[in-house]
């Protein structure tokens, strides 16, 4: 089974549909499965360098009262997937482009999973700002069988990874992306938004039906639509 996930590294639903992904892969008890992440970015004209946190979600809820209530909100259901997110130590909303240009290379070098985890953790849980590229170098490197961090450092400083980005999310876009997290599975059944376990386990059964009746539709990888 390969389920396909376009979710972006600021999204707290990403890391929360993450966890609750994990869980209903486990509870299918299957061996062969591989989650592939792909790109998705919710604020694509952000300054390179991000934007002071505060001033951000006034302008995008209206209050720093109602950016406290969002964020009370998704800690608690973080809580329940044995998440924190602690957003005290937050004070930047970075620009994610060179954070998913390392998720790509993670992929080319067999570790995604393990670099999606640590940004994830490193911007909900300790308040690190990904837009700072040393920063992103040292989440990389920091994971068992992490990346190379001169690699890396190669990698921001020039372009690598940038049109295969670009390349992921018009895909994204022509499949219907219009939001995060989104889940694809076996090209055939969409997921959108952290669904519960069940809920996952529910789109896997429907997937491997599809296939084993012929009736999956199959997602054309030079236009990213799909056809039946």
């Amino acid at each position: 089974m390969i389920i396909d996930v376009y979710s972006d590294i600021i999204c707290p639903w990403c890391f929360i549909g993450k966890r609750r992904l994990e869980k209903a892969i486990a509870m299918l008890g299957a061996g062969d499965v591989a989650v592939r992440w792909h790109p998705f970015q919710l604020n694509p004209d952000m300054p390179r360098e991000g934007v002071e946190r505060r001033a951000y979600r006034i302008k995008k809820f209206g209050s720093w009262e109602n950016s406290q209530a969002k964020d009370a909100q998704v800690a608690q259901a973080g809580r329940g997937e044995g998440l924190t997110f602690d957003y005290e130590k937050q004070t930047r909303t970075p620009n994610t482009l060179d954070g998913h240009r390392i998720i790509w290379l993670a992929g080319e070098r067999g570790v995604q999973g393990a670099v999606v985890e640590a940004m994830f953790k490193a911007y909900f849980t300790d308040g690190r700002d990904l837009s700072d590229r040393a920063t992103l170098v040292a989440v990389a490197v920091a994971v068992e069988g992490g990346l190379d961090a001169g690699e890396v450092a190669d990698l921001l400083a020039g372009d690598a990874g940038l049109a295969e980005v670009r390349e992921q999310e018009q895909m994204g876009r022509h499949l219907g992306v219009t939001g995060v997290p989104f889940v694809v599975i076996n090209d055939s059944v969409a997921a959108s938004g952290a669904q519960s376990p069940e809920m996952f386990l529910k789109a896997f059964e429907q997937a491997g039906e599809e296939v084993a009746t012929g009736d999956a539709c199959e997602v054309d990888p030079a236009t990213g639509k799909r056809g039946c």
